[in-house]
Order: C-alpha cells, then structure tokens, then sequence
C-alpha cells in the first residue's frame, strides 16, 4: 500500500530538515571558530614581527629619518626613490647580486640532483653519504667562514698550496677581482647544497616503483629509465628548488660580509651590504628603506615571473 503524503508530513520532513541544516551550520561556526582560536598566537605574532614592521619600513622610506634620531623624519615624499633609480651604487651592487644568483643557482640545482641520484641508486653506505652531503648545511656561517678563510690564504692555504705542487702560482681568491665572487659562490655551493639535496632524494623516493617496472619491462635501460621516467617526476621538485634558490641567493649578506666585506674594490658588494650600510653606518634609514623596497618590488616581479615560466611548463 502507498504512503500518502500529507501537509502534516511534509511540514514534518521540512522541519527536520531545517533541523539538520541548522546543526551542520553551528557545527561549521563551531570548527571554524577553534580554528582562529588555534592560529591566533600565529596571527599575533605574524602582525607584530612582519606586517607591523614592514609598514613601518614603508613609511619610513618617505622620510628623511636617520639613526642618529636628530631632526624630525620629515616627509620627502618620492625623493629617496628618486635617488635610489640615480644612485650608481645600487645598480652596481644590484648587479653583484644578480651575478652571484647566475653563479650559484644552476649549480646548486644540478649538483644536487647529481648527489640525490648517486645515493638514490643505491651506493655503498648511504647513510655516511647522506650525512656527508648534507652535515655542511648545518654549519653556522661563522665556522663556514673560519674554514673556508684557511682554505683561501694566499701563502698558507690548502688550495694554493695544491696548485703549487702542479707548478701553477697562487691565486688571490678573496683579493683578485676576477676571482672574488667565484670563490664566494663556491663556499656557498658548498654550503647549501645540501638542503637542495635532501628536498631532490625525497622526491626521488616519491616516485612510484611501478613506473620503472613498466619501463623495464619495454627494454628501457638505466639512461632511457633517467631521462623518461625520473627527470620528468622531478619537474616539481626541480621548479621549486630554483625558485627558493633564485629568492636565497637574491638575498645573499652573511659569507659575503665575512670573507670579503664587499671588496676588492666592491667586486662583491651585495646590494643588501649597501643597505646595510647606507642604514646603519651612513645613519640614513630612510634612504636605505627606499633602497631596500625597491629591491623587495624587484625580488616580487621575479618571483611572480619564474611562477609563471614554471607553471606553463607543467601545463
């Protein structure tokens, strides 16, 4: 026999259903309330130490404020960034920076993905060669320096003395112009590569077994199997390996500050030292804020660029 709907029925259904809807939305209102509730402290910490700051460095980049705290900061409107596009020092240093980032950052890629294959492949002891490749990234800059700075002495150091033994001079690594940044983005390669190299194996280790047994079983070999089967799985990870190394090396400071201080003759001046001194040696905070969100609009335009280059690429 059929059911017959009534209008006390229906009224009865709608009801429950307004039930259940109001339920699932104080539920959603509930969820979404301890969710603030969990990410306040983030928040407040997020507002204090970044956003507040970065206002204020805004702000201050309009003015004439200086260290010293003399005068008033008055506002100059757009003259410190009008300085800033005729200053030549900033395009020097801009372009020490930039140099640096081509010297550094296709080979902190490529020697990364090389060291993951090596251990990925299966060699001898993985575990030293994985504590080997990456226990250099552990390192503070400090002890960096104090290693590589023996390593570079003209008179007594290792690499000279190793160039000696072929009968070829020594070389002024931190003192020679042409020699300078090399030597400081290799310090720096050997430094950092490690964090690449960890971020590569993961990827490796990500990668489904049954797409190198389908390979296999079509007669590819280890060459085929690298270039059709692991460096395609590897273009994420490839992608957002360059773009946080491009963004790392833009904003080099620490081992260029200790093993040169931007010499010789400002071969190796980043445009961060610049500001740094500009700000707090110079006393001009409000010139050096300009400087430096110039330079901050720069890094957003590449970042958005390189974004862009990859995602079509993955298209």
């Amino acid at each position: 026999m059929a059911s017959v709907s009534t209008p006390a029925r229906r009224a009865a259904a709608g009801s429950r259903r307004a039930g259940f809807r109001r339920a699932a939305a104080t539920d959603r209102l509930r969820s979404d309330g301890a969710g603030w509730l969990f990410a306040t402290p983030f928040l407040v910490f997020f507002t204090l130490f970044l956003i507040v700051p970065i206002g204020i460095g805004l702000w201050m980049s309009f003015t004439d404020a200086s260290l010293t705290g003399h005068g008033d900061s008055a506002l100059v409107g757009l003259d410190n960034y009008t300085e800033a596009f005729g200053d030549s020092q900033v395009w020097q240093t801009l372009g020490n920076t930039v140099w640096f980032t081509v010297l550094t950052t296709v080979p902190l890629v490529l020697v990364a993905l090389v060291m993951a294959l090596l251990v990925y492949t299966g060699m001898p002891g993985q575990w030293l060669w994985r504590l080997a490749f990456f226990a250099s990234h552990l390192l503070p800059v400090a002890v960096v320096y104090q290693i590589w700075s023996m390593l570079f002495q003209p008179d007594r150091g290792m690499l000279n003395g190793l160039l000696k033994v072929f009968g070829i001079d020594g070389i002024g690594w931190l003192t020679d112009e042409k020699y300078a940044m090399w030597s400081i983005a290799l310090v720096t390669l050997w430094w950092t590569v490690g964090f690449n190299f960890l971020l590569y194996l993961a990827a490796l280790q990500a990668i489904p077994d049954h797409l190198y047994e389908a390979a296999a079983l079509d007669g590819a070999g280890a060459w085929r199997r690298l270039w059709s089967v692991t460096l395609p799985q590897l273009r994420r990870t490839t992608g957002l390996i360059a773009v946080l190394q491009v963004m790392a090396s833009l904003k080099v400071f620490d081992q260029i500050y200790l093993l040169t201080k931007g010499g010789p003759n400002g071969a190796t001046r980043p445009i961060l030292e610049y500001i740094y001194d500009t700000g707090f040696t110079n006393y001009r905070l409000g010139y050096a804020s300009a400087v430096s969100y110039v330079f901050f609009g720069l890094i957003i335009i590449l970042s958005i660029a390189q974004l862009k280059i990859f995602s079509r690429r993955e298209d």
